[in-house]
């Protein structure tokens, strides 16, 4: 059991003897009360705006716990963390792990912010990601009085997994659990990395696609281009897309060149979900290629998400294509 939930255990505990207390002592002055013309609706209404009040002093008192989520898989760190039960909001993009975050309430999305709600949620820190959220989003939330503090992450490739859980152990590590869990993390991620290298195997021309109508594909700076290149799949077309922006996803004419140089098409299941319906599609754009559909998520999906997902990298370039 957490550090949170030994502590929300004692303070449910405080608050139900309270609450007993309060209501099996209403006959001790129940004459006086009633004789000053109270009602006994008037005298409950009160008993329960009491109580509420003390929980809400609880959870304000409790700064560690209120986290917003605001993008992919930062949350899926912060539950792996051990601090799944510090969030109070997410996007409706946050849907991992399932059980951690159905009652966490959702906030927008990463791209329109309900930021009346999340200002209203009072979190201590917000967590968001230079590719999904949005900069003016972000500057509302520093000019909020009392502005809770804003981590920004932005993983390019899956070594940067490494320095996404340092970073979230310099921010949360005084929470207890919080650097074991780190460490234990830290080790998985390492392995896998270290399980996870080209070596030997022959280069080949990919084209990974994200969109259609229009096609859309991943820069070679992008995590997923680099996540690919782990097993010598090299992304096309050849481009940067630098830091932040549309070109980190470029737009496919289907008129390049390069096209008929491609070795495989890899249709991924988000944001678009492409299925088997698009397979023709997509060997029409690259008719040398084989197509094929691939988990985007476990792709591009860092934090922990990371460790399963270097070792699909690893089942997808040991699969034979056809």
């Amino acid at each position: 059991m957490s550090s949170f939930e030994h502590r929300g255990r004692w303070a449910g505990i405080a608050l139900v003897l309270l609450s007993a207390a309060a209501f099996g002592s209403g006959s001790l002055f129940a004459q006086p009360v009633y004789g000053a013309g109270v009602d006994w609706l008037v005298l409950s209404s009160w008993r329960f705006a009491f109580g509420a009040s003390l929980a809400w002093i609880w959870l304000l008192a409790s700064p560690e716990r209120r986290l917003g989520l605001r993008s992919m898989d930062r949350r899926g760190v912060v539950v792996a963390l051990g601090l799944g039960e510090a969030l109070v909001a997410r996007t409706g993009f946050c849907i991992h792990p399932a059980d951690a975050l159905r009652n966490v309430p959702k906030v927008g999305g990463t791209k329109d912010v309900n930021l009346a709600k999340l200002q209203r949620l009072a979190p201590t820190h917000v967590l968001v990601n230079v590719d999904e959220n949005r900069r003016e989003t972000v500057d509302a939330i520093r000019a909020w009085p009392g502005a809770p503090q804003i981590v920004v992450t932005h993983p390019n490739g899956p070594d940067d997994n490494l320095a996404l859980v340092a970073q979230m152990l310099a921010h949360f590590g005084a929470q207890p659990g919080v650097p074991d869990r780190a460490a234990a993390l830290t080790r998985a991620l390492q392995h896998e990395l270290a399980s996870t290298r080209p070596g030997a195997r022959p280069a080949q021309r990919v084209l990974y696609l994200i969109w259609r109508d229009p096609w859309m594909a991943v820069a070679r700076d992008t995590y997923i281009a680099r996540m690919l290149g782990r097993i010598a799949w090299q992304t096309w077309p050849d481009v940067s897309g630098g830091a932040h922006g549309a070109a980190r996803y470029p737009v496919v004419r289907g008129d390049e060149p390069w096209l008929v140089d491609v070795q495989q098409v890899l249709l991924s299941s988000e944001p678009y979900r492409f299925t088997e319906a698009h397979l023709d599609q997509a060997r029409a754009l690259c008719p040398n290629a084989y197509a094929r559909l691939v988990d985007g998520e476990r792709l591009s999906w860092y934090g922990p998400r990371a460790v399963p997902g270097l070792r699909y990298l690893r089942e997808l370039a040991v699969a034979e294509p056809g």
